[in-house]
């Protein structure tokens, strides 16, 4: 049972749509050109979009058709042939009036008919600000806009149907979900604070904790698909440590197919960490190999160990090679890691201890057996990887980043505390605060609360034409 309210504190205020303010100049930049012999694609946003068309074209055009032209210089003198498009304003990209002129893909045809737009009253356009202004107009919101980006920028076939679904709206409709639910419990709380009188104690109601239990279930299971997105989008960063002289150096090198880390006999050979970017059958990985970790008396190999340790700060999976006789002092190593970084065991040089590839569930963890050596056992590594960086699950993933994952975290804390304050300090007061925090860092995502410094950051990594 809800009460009824009043009350219209629980409200966000956009960022996005009618209440934005978008820029009026027009706009234009070299969207697509694939070279000599390909089609390059040249687009205009703003007010003055169907004038240029008009010019160009040399008629009114029609809107959403392709129209076949010469395209002339201010002389009149032919640029080049292609087809003209022109979709006005609001059902278009920008939700502007827009031009898209495809021609030839020769650079230098480009460049003349890019000065001949600008001849006409255009400006050249910022990097990304064709989807920014997408997103002031209300076509997009944030984590749209920026799967643009990620869909232009993606390494394999998983990252860019990832991408499309967060192109689509998926990643956003299950963070208005969530903002909802958020809504629909700070009404709850705040008519309860509104009419203390009433006889029924709607704080402690078992319905209100049973959703409030549900919604942090929800947040923390968009969270854990948020950072399969981000790896799909990013990569695996995947950190190898272990003892000196345990094959951290050899595996490396057995994964990225190359000569890349020093393997020796001497104890402390790898004194930094060494950074290697493969390719494992379309998944990016950031392989790091790190200097064995002991307590070493040369300045140089501390330094490598403390790197080493602040690598393993931010990994994404740690892999610790060890071997049988060892492991089970090594697991030491990952004691400290933050919990979210992934662990991983693996057995190495099978070879000579004559054991046989295998995986095995031990703890809560997974132990690996292999040899860098030789290669046996790496085909299962490379699964195993493959797992971690979210490829089984891609059928449903969708693309993300590092700024959606913090946000995320944020409102799960302020959630936690809003848990605290209702069911253990019973105050309404302050866990209405906590959801009011909630919402915002939700919001933070899809752009409805956007600082103009975030938005900046966000667009300026876009390319020229998105």
């Amino acid at each position: 049972m809800q009460p009824n309210s009043h009350s219209a504190r629980a409200t966000s205020t956009p960022h996005s749509g009618t209440n934005a303010v978008v820029p009026s100049e027009t706009i234009a930049a070299v969207a697509s050109a694939p070279g000599v012999g390909g089609v390059g694609v040249l687009r205009v946003s703003g007010p003055l979009a169907p004038t240029i068309a008009r010019t160009l074209l040399g008629r009114e055009p029609r809107p959403r058709h392709a129209h076949y032209a010469a395209f002339r210089d201010v002389a009149g003198d032919p640029i080049d042939r292609g087809l003209l498009l022109f979709f006005p304003t609001p059902r278009s990209y920008t939700g502007e009036d827009v031009l898209e002129l495809h021609t030839h893909g020769s650079p230098v045809v480009l460049r003349l008919l890019l000065a001949r737009t600008l001849e006409l009253g255009a400006r050249h356009a910022r990097p990304g600000e064709f989807s920014e202004r997408a997103f002031l107009n209300g076509k997009l919101d944030l984590a749209q806009a920026e799967a643009v980006a990620d869909l232009v920028a993606s390494g394999s076939a998983a990252a860019a149907r990832a991408a499309q679904r967060s192109l689509d709206g998926e990643f956003s409709e299950r963070v208005h979900a969530l903002v909802e639910a958020v809504v629909r419990l700070r009404v709850w709380i705040e008519a309860a604070i509104d009419f203390p009188e009433d006889e029924i104690d709607f704080l402690a109601t078992p319905e209100l904790a049973a959703d409030l239990a549900a919604l942090r279930t929800r947040l923390d299971e968009l969270l854990a698909a948020t950072r399969r997105g981000v790896r799909l989008a990013d990569g695996l960063h995947v950190v190898i440590v272990g003892r000196p002289n345990v094959g951290k150096s050899s595996l490396m090198n057995a994964l990225s197919r190359s000569e890349r880390a020093i393997v020796t006999d001497v104890a402390g050979t790898t004194r930094d960490v060494l950074r290697e970017t493969i390719d494992l059958d379309g998944v990016a990985l950031t392989l790091v190999d790190t200097a064995g970790l002991r307590e070493a008396g040369d300045h140089v190999e501390r330094e490598g160990i403390r790197r080493a340790r602040a690598e393993l700060e931010r990994a994404d999976l740690a892999i610790l090679v060890s071997d049988d006789a060892h492991v089970a002092n090594d697991l030491d190593l990952l004691a400290e890691l933050p919990p979210e970084v992934e662990r991983l065991v693996v057995h190495n040089k099978i070879d000579l201890a004559g054991d046989h590839p295998r995986v095995e569930q031990r703890e809560g963890r997974t132990h690996l057996w292999l040899s860098a050596k030789s290669g046996a056992g790496l085909d299962r590594l490379a699964a195993e990887l493959k797992r971690r960086a979210g490829v089984e699950d891609a059928g449903g993933a969708f693309s993300a980043r590092a700024r959606h994952v913090a946000a995320l975290e944020r409102a799960r804390a302020r959630l936690a505390a809003a848990d605290d304050a209702l069911n253990r300090q019973r105050a309404g007061e302050l866990a209405a605060e906590e959801l009011r925090q909630v919402q915002q860092f939700l919001g933070e995502i899809t752009g409805e609360f956007s600082s103009d410094d975030l938005l900046g950051e966000i667009f300026a990594s876009f390319c020229i034409g998105k």
